[in-house]
């Protein structure tokens, strides 16, 4: 493989040099067909004037003026086909490379999940692209550019040195302006792809969560600001347009101010008539090269956007470090809750006789009873989900509404949002080492570790019902809110595992009121069941 991979690499190198003489060639003809008409206009102005008319021979350098004319075309469709060849073959040989370091990376080996990520996969792509199409979109215009301005001031110091004053103060303010495109302009394009990556994430993990997020009353919040985002992407995009604007425009007065500063000092030094065809010709080279260097924004932009691309690129590739992991406790704020209420079903109907609860933190309250009897409605009923009812605590009563904001309640089917990890926590301001824990806690670190990290893309049909019953375990061992209600809890887990995960949260959690709901009562110490 290493074999083949130099051979390409030779074969697009000599590529390269093809598709380089010929765009020199391009260039060059195009500067000497501007340059040689005006000769020629202006000559045959002038012989047209005097009895050099009858003798002027107007078939040699018309014929020069065609040959140019053809072989800047000519030129120029061969450097492009050459040029886009010369490309494709670095894209093979390069791709092949990248790929193979991606599969050799920690962070993605034998996994499938960053790719799922379809806003990342399509950004990962157009990195790719932007790395492979560099060359011929930045470094070999640059080049040229750079190229023919040497020549071109190197003859105007021959002809009219005076002229370089402005030409060289023109050209200052377009490196400078350059410098400052690159500068605001990483930072609009770093910008863009952010906001655009967060904006495609938030709308696909709200299309994909459309029912719980309208069951809680978020579905319109989620979906404007992932609207919102895609708006300030797209005034950040707006932004780097508008400053390339600025530099192309700029760019488009060299060739004029070029021209007419050659002019005038060619004037100012004493030159008439037939002395001034040799400034027309160099006058009318700058506004050929001019022409030909049209749009350099885009030049630097391409650049750009491979320096970006290739630090995403490394990101992607590279080894990923494994945090530390330290516990960190969250605050509770709620230490009694006790009330007499009517059970009632979803819809509002009573369910038997008043229920007394009586909830303290410390001590986990286990609701148990057949399928169908109302564990998991009398779960969103103390959540406030389901009804009015008020309930007393240590600071006074707590309605409704109250409860629901100091309440975190963990459905027995898990809703995995398509997301990163880091994301499905719900916990996105807590450092990684307290997600780590949580994640080990559960015993799905492991497999979170081995699948790409905090970072790696899950979905809702990626992981099993008990991976998924884990990571919901987990949201619950990072919560910050005084009341835990966990329905089911160790379902679609195995006995063993589920008695381990279910007694190291309950210790975690044990200065906040944990009511959950069960079959069959569990086998944690000190705590009160309520069969219904």
């Amino acid at each position: 493989m290493r074999d083949n991979a130099a051979t390409r690499g030779a074969a697009a190198r000599k590529l390269w040099r093809y598709a380089g003489a010929l765009a020199a060639a391009a260039l060059l003809c195009g500067v000497l067909l501007g340059g040689l008409s005006a000769w020629f206009l202006g000559s045959v102005a002038i012989a047209g004037l005097t009895s050099a008319a009858y003798s002027f021979n107007v078939h040699i350098p018309g014929a020069l003026v065609r040959l140019f004319a053809v072989g800047r075309t000519a030129a120029r469709y061969g450097e492009r086909l050459t040029g886009h060849h010369a490309a494709l073959a670095d894209q093979t040989t390069h791709r092949v490379g990248l790929f193979e370091a991606m599969a050799a990376a920690p962070t993605v080996r034998g996994a499938g999940w960053q790719l799922a990520d379809q806003a990342r996969l399509a950004d990962y792509l157009d990195d790719v692209e932007d790395l492979d199409f560099a060359r011929l979109r930045a470094d070999l215009p640059a080049l040229l550019l750079a190229a023919g301005l040497i020549g071109a001031l190197i003859a105007t110091a021959f002809v009219a040195p005076l002229a370089l004053i402005p030409i060289i103060a023109l050209l200052c303010a377009l490196g400078a302006m350059a410098q400052q495109l690159a500068r605001a302009g990483a930072t609009s394009w770093a910008q863009t792809r952010l906001l655009r990556r967060q904006a495609a994430q938030q709308f696909g993990a709200a299309l994909t969560s459309a029912v719980p997020l309208q069951a809680e009353q978020a579905w319109a919040g989620r979906c404007a600001d992932a609207l919102g985002r895609f708006s300030q992407a797209e005034e950040a995009q707006r932004a780097l347009r508008l400053a390339q604007a600025g530099l192309d425009a700029l760019a488009s007065l060299l060739g004029p101010v070029a021209g007419v500063s050659i002019f005038a000092a060619a004037w100012f030094a004493g030159a008439r008539g037939e002395a001034l065809l040799i400034p027309a010709f160099l006058a009318f080279s700058w506004v050929a090269l001019a022409e030909t260097a049209q749009g350099p924004s885009r030049m630097v932009v391409a650049a750009l956007r491979r320096r970006a691309a290739k630090a995403e690129i490394e990101r992607w590739i590279g080894t990923a470090t494994q945090p530390a992991h330290s516990p960190t406790r969250s605050p509770a704020g709620l230490t009694a809750l006790h009330t007499s209420m009517q059970r009632r079903a979803p819809d509002g109907r009573p369910l038997g006789a008043r229920l007394t609860l009586a909830l303290t933190a410390g001590r986990p309250t286990i609701l148990t009873g057949a399928s169908g009897v109302g564990k998991t409605s009398l779960l969103k009923q103390i959540a406030g989900w389901i009804g009015q009812d008020s309930m007393e605590s240590e600071t006074g009563p707590l309605s409704a509404e109250d409860r629901r904001r100091m309440a975190m309640f963990c459905p027995h089917d898990a809703a995995i949002l398509t997301d990163t990890v880091r994301a499905n926590l719900f916990a996105t301001a807590l450092p990684d080492e307290e997600l780590w824990q949580a994640l080990e806690a559960v015993e799905l670190a492991d497999r979170i570790d081995a699948a790409g990290g905090l970072d790696g893309w899950i979905a809702q049909d990626m992981l099993s019902l008990g991976e998924a019953q884990r990571l919901n375990l987990a949201r619950a061992w990072l919560s910050t809110k005084p009341l835990i209600l966990l329905d089911e809890p160790t379902e679609h887990l195995r006995a063993d595992q589920g008695q381990r995960i279910l007694a190291r949260l309950v210790e975690r959690l044990d200065d906040r009121i944990v009511v959950m709901s069960s079959h069959n009562a569990t086998g944690l110490p000190d705590a009160a069941t309520i069969r219904l």
